[in-house]
């Protein structure tokens, strides 16, 4: 069952999606500027990236990263979690990006732009040069350095993601 504050701020994120859509392909708004790259959350990917987002949310454990803070929340301090949310959480600390599970619930996993960059101005215009498509190793490597895959015992499947 739905909370209050889940179906807001997805009734939130939804209207923004069409706010940026219809200032997109408004008549007379030919010469502003591009919807500006914001972070939309992976439900704006699903309607259009189908398979790609079930195999995601499937198979793709970043799909439900921030389980993993709140499984090790206790006994951390605040400036401690605040470290995890640079990798297990969406945009956290670019503009638009994470801010709090409650002012930002939408993007608190490590969703799709998290690899191919804040969606809003893809998902506002369909254009495919909006979005990052080929990743690289040095992406991955940006969350799964070394370091961290020696500390949590844990083997990225470096180019494996969902889809």
């Amino acid at each position: 069952m739905q909370t209050l504050t889940q179906t807001s701020s997805r009734q939130r994120m939804l209207l923004t999606s069409f706010a940026m859509l219809l200032l997109a392909i408004a008549p007379g708004n030919a010469s502003a500027s591009p919807p500006t790259a914001t972070y939309v959350g992976c439900l704006a990917c699903r309607d259009c990236h189908t398979e790609e987002f079930r195999r995601f949310v499937t198979y793709a454990k970043k799909s439900r990263s921030f389980e993993s803070i709140e499984r090790l929340r206790h006994g951390l301090t605040e400036a401690e979690i605040e470290r995890c949310y640079g990798c297990h959480t969406t945009g956290y600390g670019k503009p638009g990006g994470f801010v709090s599970i409650e002012a930002t619930p939408h993007l608190k996993n490590a969703g799709c732009e998290v690899c191919h960059g804040p969606g809003g101005r893809h998902a506002a215009t369909g254009d495919p040069a909006a979005i990052k498509k080929h990743l690289s190793k040095e992406d991955c490597e940006v969350c799964h350095t070394s370091e961290r895959v020696a500390a949590f015992r844990f083997k990225p499947l470096i180019h494996g993601g969902a889809h």
